[in-house]
């Protein structure tokens, strides 16, 4: 017990020497010191009080650990900011009256730290893909122009070889030093970084399971005793071919996305903060189903940042085609914390599941909604 009382007070005296540091600097490069931008865990660096109130925040709600680089208030450098921020990792949530141990002392584990590390991954990125295209463009930046060509070979269905190709041909009609990448895979590591990875699900051609978890080795349906496989014309399995896939774009990373973005996180807090509650029907944050929500489940509804989403599936014909019956479901996700001229706009809504056909799920679609229901339920 003595050991653990002065490992907790040693703990403490290093925390408020970083925090009166941290408040020392970003007072001295505020350009108004009423406006400094908060980094505890509420405000997260989207709003701004005076230091008094900023202390008050970091006591009461602890502080933001993913923030080591402090550039909301002026750090030139990351060197600058490890040089400052040497011991606070392991002192920013320490809690007077927690009770500190032996082997509270590496928290190098924790699940705060990867999503950190997952972060700062991808405002690496983020940044490198601000970058002009080539030296001197004003027009479009190397992130834009990635996303229009993957665009372009979505639409007209352009094969892996010939989009390589095509990045070559670009890269050297462009001015020397230009960002295009040299190959698919570069342009693929990078959009993968943006949260835009996918699951290849394999599924019971008449819709019964999901290839994971128990089943993830099984070959037969274990309850329609169909193959995995893709069957032949002499009825002969394809092994390796399979014959019903369905594409999962898991949901955590995106959400994570949209909290990255000082404007987005703060329009997810709009039904609460900014929506204007006189009994009229607006925004879905006025229907008594909201309003049931929050009543049954008033932890929940309490928390502005948590989030409401809606489900939207149909099917539809990829090919283009009248003569073809084939049924292809998208699973969309709706997130209606945003204002209602926000929320109902194509970049917010969240392809989550894709249904391949060739005929629709019927009532069997809730075996498909199984990866995104584990998801919801860890959320």
């Amino acid at each position: 017990m003595d050991k653990s009382w002065m490992h907790a007070d040693r703990r403490s005296r290093k925390f408020q020497l970083g925090l009166a540091e941290f408040l020392k600097f970003a007072s001295a490069n505020a350009s108004n010191e009423r406006k400094i931008r908060c980094p505890c865990l509420k405000c997260c660096n989207t709003d701004g009080f005076s230091i008094g109130v900023i202390k008050d925040h970091i006591f009461w709600n602890g502080i933001d650990e993913s923030y080591k680089n402090w550039r909301w208030h002026g750090a030139p450098s990351t060197s600058y900011m490890n040089s400052r921020m040497q011991g606070e990792s392991e002192t920013v949530n320490w809690e007077p009256a927690s009770g500190v141990g032996k082997n509270d002392v590496d928290i190098g584990g924790s699940e705060d730290e990867e999503i950190s590390e997952d972060s700062n991954e991808f405002l690496k990125y983020v940044e490198d893909g601000d970058k002009p295209l080539y030296p001197g463009c004003t027009k479009t930046t190397k992130l834009n122009g990635l996303i229009q060509t993957f665009n372009l070979k979505a639409k007209h269905g352009m094969t892996d070889a010939c989009y390589s190709d095509m990045l070559i041909m670009n890269g050297g009609l462009l001015p020397e030093a230009n960002e295009v990448p040299a190959s698919l895979y570069e342009a693929e590591k990078t959009l993968s970084q943006l949260g835009m990875e996918y699951e290849k699900i394999h599924a019971c051609p008449n819709d019964c399971i999901l290839y994971r978890q128990q089943h993830v080795d099984a070959i037969i349906c274990p309850t329609c005793g169909v193959s995995r496989w893709k069957l032949g014309k002499a009825k002969t399995e394809k092994e390796g071919i399979l014959a019903k896939v369905l594409w999962y774009f898991p949901l955590i990373p995106r959400l994570k996305r949209l909290y990255q973005s000082a404007n987005t996180s703060k329009n997810l807090t709009w039904h609460d903060h900014g929506r204007k509650k006189d009994g009229m029907m607006r925004h879905p944050a006025d229907s008594l189903t909201w309003d049931l929500i929050d009543k049954t489940w008033p932890e929940f509804g309490n928390e502005p940042r948590n989030l409401r989403l809606a489900l939207s599936s149909d099917g539809f014909n990829p090919h283009s085609s009248l003569s073809s019956r084939y049924s292809c479901w998208p699973v969309i996700l709706v997130t209606y914390n945003l204002p209602s001229w926000l929320c109902m706009k194509r970049k917010y809504m969240m392809l989550t599941l894709l249904i391949s056909g060739p005929k629709q799920p019927g009532n069997d679609i809730d075996v498909y909604l199984q990866p995104l229901i584990d998801d919801l339920k860890l959320l």
